[in-house]
């Protein structure tokens, strides 16, 4: 046995020691939390099923490798890897679809590959954008997302450039 197979139930002793002295009704407490919990899903399941299906149908389309082809010559002229314009297109919608892409990626360039290498690095350090705003905003009922869509955005692709950057200087194209 391990320790971290005590780690789970450890916390939950702890956690009913912890009510049981401050004299808390830990079992009422953790129903109502398990109560907003839910009604946090329903306030978010709308903007979810929108995502999903505007990422179905952008993927669908055909909309994604249109993007892709059109900027493959800007890809070419930085050095970055156009085999990865499809992860930068797809990440900010869909952390699935991203790793189908970074799956592909991998397939097809071998996975010690710059194209692998970047996609990555990609796939660890850029967000889901879109799909994080949609919860976050949508739990707290924010209707106008203001400058947190640029701003997500922007980092989006700072990121997506020192992915290019970093990867190219230390390994190389």
């Amino acid at each position: 046995m391990r320790v971290t197979d005590f780690i789970v139930p450890l916390i939950t002793v702890a956690i009913m020691l912890y009510g049981a002295i401050k004299r808390v009704d830990v079992f009422a407490v953790f129903c109502e939390g398990a109560e907003q919990g839910l009604k946090t899903c329903v306030d978010i399941l709308p903007a979810l099923v929108l995502l999903m299906v505007c990422i179905g149908m952008f993927e669908s389309s055909g909309a994604v490798e249109a993007l892709t082809s059109l900027l493959k010559p800007l890809c070419d002229f930085v050095r970055f890897p156009a085999e990865c314009m499809q992860m930068v297109i797809l990440r900010p919608f869909s952390g699935s679809g991203a790793m189908a892409v970074y799956n592909e990626v991998a397939v097809l360039n071998g996975v010690d590959s710059f194209a692998e290498r970047v996609a990555a690095v990609m796939l660890g350090s850029s967000e889901t954008t879109f799909y994080t705003i949609a919860v976050y905003f949508s739990a707290v009922k924010v209707r106008k997302t203001r400058y947190a869509v640029p701003a997500a955005l922007t980092a989006d692709l700072t990121a997506w450039i020192v992915c290019g950057v970093t990867v190219y200087a230390f390994f190389g194209a």
